[in-house]
C-alpha cells in the first residue's frame, strides 16, 4: 500500500505498538492522528519521545468511553485508515480489574464503530484482536483430561487432538476477562462490516515483542532481570511460570501484518498473526542468559529431583506436525517429558562455574492459564505476508534496550 497523503488515525498511539506504527506510518509519508486519552499540551508521551515522533503526529484528545469525544476526532482526522490499537492489555490486569477492561476493550470499541458508522466516514478499520481469544488449546489427550478435571468441563469440545498450529477456526475459549474483551470486539468488528458494510478486518495477532515493551510483561520481566544480572544488581530471576508456550514475532513483524491487512485484508474477515513457532517461557529465559553471555550447561531444580543437560541445544524434531525453531527443553515440555511447577521452588541454571538460581514466584502464576499457544498463518501468509525476525532478534532488541539503566529500573 503506498501510505503517501493517506490519513491514518491510531487508536492506543502512546503505547508499545501503537508508537512504532505511528513511526513507520509517518516515515512512509502518512498523515498521522493518535487518539489520546488525555493529552498533556506540550508533553509527549514517552513511547513517541522514545521512536523520535514528535510533531509528525497530530494527538486528538479522546476516550474511548466517550462517544462524543470519538465523533470530534473522526472530524478533525477523516481518515483513510483507522487502526484500533487501544485497549487494556495485561491479562492479569484483566483478573484483578475485569469492570475496568470490560469498558475499555468492549464499549470503547462499540463506540468506536459506532461513531464510524453514524458520522458515515469510510476507513478501513484494523482491529487488534489476541491469540489470547483462542485459550485452552488442547495439545494432547491427557492435557484435554487435565483441563477436564480442573475446569469441570470444556467447551466447545475438541473436534480433534492436538488442536495445533492453531487456524482461524480454531475454536474459541477465552481464559482471562482480558480474552473475553477481545473475542466480543472481534465479533462485533465483523459484524459492523456484515451488518452496516463498514470496512473492517481482524487481526488476531500472537505475543509481539521488542525494545520497548511494557516492562510488566513477561519477555520484558525477563531480560530486565537478565541485564540486572550482567550488571551486578541482581544475584537470582524471579518467574511464574515457565511451562507456558508462546508464539512470540518481533514486533515490527506484526506491524507489517497489519498494514498488509490494511491493504489486502479482506472486509468482514480474521487472520492469525504469528511466527508460527512455540517456545516455552524458560527457553525465553535461558537463551537470554546465553545472549547475555552466560552459556548454558544444564538446569535442575532447587532440590535437584529434575535435571536438563543442554537445555537450550536446538530440537529438530516435527511436533504437531511441524519443524519449528525449537529448544531441547521446548521438546521435553511439548512431549511431556519434564514440568517444572510452582512446588519446585525453582531451577538453577549452570553455567560454568556461575550457578543462576531462577525462583518461581507464585504470585507470577494466573488464577487460569493458557497453556499454549502455536500460529497458523497460512492465511495472512497467502497475502503476501513473510515473519523476517527470529527468537534471537526479539531477544538481542530487548537486552540491548535494558543496557539503559533508567529503563532497567522503570525511570525511562
Amino acid at each position: 500500500m503506498d501510505l503517501k497523503d493517506k490519513r491514518v488515525l491510531v487508536t492506543g498511539i502512546s503505547g508499545f505498538v501503537g508508537s512504532k506504527l505511528g513511526k513507520r506510518l509517518v516515515d512512509e509519508g502518512a498523515e498521522v492522528f493518535g487518539l489520546l486519552r488525555r493529552r498533556a499540551d506540550g508533553i509527549l508521551p514517552h513511547n513517541l519521545k522514545r521512536e523520535g515522533v514528535g510533531p509528525q503526529v497530530r494527538l486528538l484528545e479522546g476516550d474511548l468511553a466517550e462517544i462524543s469525544s470519538l465523533g470530534a476526532a473522526l472530524t478533525a482526522s477523516d481518515p483513510d485508515l483507522v487502526f484500533h490499537l487501544a485497549a487494556q492489555s495485561f491479562v492479569p490486569r484483566s483478573f484483578a480489574s475485569p469492570l475496568e477492561t470490560a469498558e475499555a476493550n468492549c464499549l470503547g470499541t462499540a463506540n468506536l464503530l459506532e461513531a464510524i458508522r453514524i458520522k458515515e466516514v469510510d476507513p478501513v478499520f484494523v482491529f487488534a484482536g489476541s491469540s489470547e481469544e483462542y485459550g485452552l488449546v488442547i495439545s494432547s489427550e491427557e492435557q484435554l483430561q487435565r483441563a477436564r478435571d480442573k475446569y469441570g468441563t470444556v467447551f466447545p469440545e475438541p473436534a480433534e487432538v492436538p488442536e495445533l498450529p492453531i487456524k482461524e477456526t480454531n475454536p474459541l475459549r477465552p481464559m482471562s476477562p482480558y480474552a473475553a474483551s477481545k473475542v466480543y470486539g472481534d465479533f462485533l468488528t465483523r459484524n459492523y462490516c456484515h451488518s452496516y458494510g463498514l470496512k473492517t478486518v481482524v487481526s488476531r495477532a500472537f505475543n509481539h515483542e521488542g525494545a520497548g515493551r511494557g516492562g510488566i510483561f513477561v519477555t520484558s520481566v525477563v531480560t530486565s532481570q537478565v541485564m540486572s544480572l550482567v550488571m551486578g544488581e541482581a544475584d537470582k530471576i524471579r518467574i511464574g511460570n515457565v511451562n507456558a508456550f508462546r508464539d512470540w514475532s518481533h514486533v515490527d513483524d506484526v506491524i507489517d501484518g497489519y498494514l498488509l491487512l490494511a491493504d489486502k485484508g479482506r472486509f468482514g474477515d480474521v487472520y492469525n498473526q504469528g511466527s508460527m513457532r512455540t517456545n516455552s517461557v524458560l527457553s525465553y529465559l535461558l537463551l537470554s542468559l546465553e545472549r547475555a553471555g552466560y552459556p548454558i550447561d544444564g538446569i535442575e531444580t532447587f532440590r535437584g529431583e529434575k535435571a536438563v543437560a543442554s537445555p537450550t541445544e536446538q530440537d529438530p524434531s516435527e511436533i504437531f506436525g511441524s519443524k519449528f525453531e525449537k529448544t531441547k527443553v521446548d521438546g521435553m515440555l511439548l512431549r511431556g517429558e519434564v514440568e517444572f511447577g510452582a512446588e519446585d521452588g525453582g531451577v538453577v541454571a549452570l553455567s560454568g562455574a556461575d550457578r543462576v538460581p531462577i525462583e518461581f514466584d507464585p504470585e507470577r502464576f494466573r488464577p487460569a492459564e493458557v497453556p499454549i499457544l502455536f500460529s497458523e498463518t497460512a492465511k495472512i501468509s497467502g497475502l503476501g505476508f513473510v515473519a523476517r525476525r527470529s527468537l534471537g532478534d526479539i531477544i538481542e532488541d530487548q537486552l540491548n534496550h535494558y543496557l539503559s539503566e533508567a529503563e532497567r529500573k522503570g525511570w525511562g
